[in-house]
């Protein structure tokens, strides 16, 4: 019920946060903590087609970090805060604790992302994971966009740097 609840506030931000154009993302090292400011649209080839999409401000590293989700508007609809031993998610005034970050992300959105392989992703290294396809040819552009095939559901994700 809570994933249901969490798409839908995320689904009403979708037309908005399409309609916005991308600047050129920087480019970090791989030691350093990252930090990116950008748009971003998840979806759920399902019975019922399932997707969200959000402003975001991620930080971190695969291992730590926090990642902020927001409406057009910039109002926060949800917080996620992570380290090796577990992950937070802050929404509603409320505070859920999990045993990891994938678990958290399956739970709100109903599907795993290979967390380390984005923060590549992002850097502009393809790093390959099983059943996903990612195209960086306009990550330059601030865009990055990821498909996975199988296991199912089949997931889009696409990204957009600020």
């Amino acid at each position: 019920m809570q994933r249901r609840a969490a798409l839908a506030a995320l689904a009403g931000a979708a037309a908005g946060l399409l309609a916005a154009c991308a600047t050129p993302t920087r480019t970090l090292p791989v030691t350093a903590d990252s930090y990116w400011l950008g748009r971003l649209s998840l979806q759920l080839r399902t019975e019922r087609a399932q997707g969200f999409a959000a402003g975001f401000e991620l930080s971190g590293r695969p291992d730590r970090g926090e990642l902020v989700l927001t409406s057009p508007v910039g109002t926060r609809i949800a917080e996620v805060h992570w380290t090796a031993q577990e992950a937070v998610l802050e929404q509603g005034g409320r505070r859920q604790a999990y045993a990891s970050l994938d678990e958290l992300i399956t739970r709100l959105t109903g599907t795993a992302i290979p967390v380390p392989a984005l923060f590549d992703w992002l850097q502009g290294k393809a790093t390959a994971v099983d059943g996903w396809s990612v195209d960086l040819s306009r990550q330059p552009e601030g865009r990055l966009s990821a498909v996975r095939q199988w296991p199912e559901p089949v997931a889009d994700l696409r990204i957009v740097i600020e």
